[in-house]
C-alpha cells in the first residue's frame, strides 16, 4: 500500500487552547474520491451538530476534483477535523483500515464508518454512538424486521443488496441483516482485538468480511434501523468488481473460520 500523509488542522486563534481529549471523542471516518459536490456540506453539518463529541477524518485517494482542497479550507476554521492524502485510489478496506490506525493510535473510544454521499445522514450518528452501550458493533441496516429502508435505489440494485444479505447469512451463518451497510460504529476494544495484517476485502465485502470477524471474536452486535438515501450528485463507486469479491468472500471466510486461520 501506498504511504500515507496527515495533515493536521491549521486552526485560527480562537480554538487555541481548546482540543478535547481524544478518548472523550469519537471519531468518524469518511473515505473520499471525488466527493467535491458532497463534502463541504457533509462536514459542516456534522460540525454544527456535534461540536465537541466527535472528531472527522477524511481519507482521500488524491480526487481529482479537489475534493481534499476543500476539507483543507474547512480546517481553517473546523475543529477535530483532519485529512489523510493518500497517492492514488487504493479502495475502501484499506482506507478505513488506515484510519482504524490512526484512531487507535490517538486513543478513541468510538470510530464510526460513513459515506461522505449523504446516503448516510448526519443525525443518525449519535443514535449509532447511544446504542452501543454494553455492545461492540452497532451497524445501521436498511433491512430490519422485514422492511426495506432504501430511498431512490433502482430496482435492480436494491434486488441485487437484498440478496447479496440473504446470500451472506445463509453461507457465514452470521446473524446480521445487513452484513454490506457502511454505517456503523465500532469500540475501541473490538478494533485493537482484530489483525488488519489479514483483512484482504475491498469495497462492499470489506463490511462483511469486518463484520464476521467480529462476530467470530464473540463481541457483541447490535444493528438499528436507518433510512438509506441514494446520492443525488455524483457518481457511485459500486463496481462490478466489487459484486464478484463479494461473492467469493463469505465462501472464504467460511473455509478460514473452519480451518482456524481467520
Amino acid at each position: 500500500m501506498s504511504e500515507t500523509k496527515e495533515v493536521t488542522p491549521k486552526k485560527p486563534c480562537l480554538f487555541q487552547g481548546e482540543e478535547t481529549g481524544s478518548a472523550s471523542r469519537a471519531l468518524v471516518i469518511i473515505p473520499t474520491f471525488n466527493e467535491a459536490e458532497n463534502i463541504g456540506k457533509l462536514l459542516g453539518e456534522l460540525a454544527a451538530r456535534y461540536p465537541f463529541t466527535l472528531d472527522i477524518l477524511v481519507i482521500d485517494d488524491n480526487s481529482p476534483d479537489g475534493t481534499a482542497d476543500i476539507v483543507r479550507s474547512m480546517q481553517l476554521t473546523t475543529r477535530g477535523l483532519y485529512l489523510m492524502t493518500r497517492e492514488r485510489k487504493l479502495g475502501l478496506g484499506t482506507a478505513y483500515i488506515a484510519g482504524f490506525d490512526y484512531a487507535l493510535q490517538k486513543g478513541y473510544r468510538y470510530v464510526v464508518e460513513m459515506d461522505a454521499d449523504y446516503s448516510h445522514d448526519p443525525a443518525v450518528v449519535q443514535r449509532l454512538l447511544e446504542a452501543m452501550g454494553s455492545v461492540h458493533l452497532v451497524i445501521g441496516s436498511r433491512y430490519m424486521n422485514n422492511t426495506v429502508n432504501v430511498v431512490n435505489w433502482p430496482l435492480g440494485r436494491l434486488i441485487l443488496s437484498k440478496i447479496a444479505s440473504i446470500y451472506t447469512r445463509l453461507v457465514t451463518g452470521m446473524p446480521v441483516a445487513d452484513p454490506t451497510s457502511g454505517f456503523k460504529c465500532f469500540s475501541a476494544e473490538v478494533l485493537r482485538a482484530l489483525n488488519f495484517n489479514r483483512i484482504n476485502s475491498q469495497g462492499y465485502s470489506f463490511q462483511i468480511e469486518m463484520n464476521f470477524r467480529v462476530w467470530k471474536k464473540g463481541f457483541a452486535i447490535k444493528e438499528i434501523p436507518i433510512v438509506f438515501v441514494d446520492r443525488s450528485v455524483g457518481n457511485s463507486k459500486m463496481s462490478k468488481k466489487n459484486i464478484r469479491e463479494a461473492i467469493w468472500i463469505v465462501w472464504w471466510l467460511k473455509i478460514k473460520s473452519i480451518l482456524g486461520l481467520l
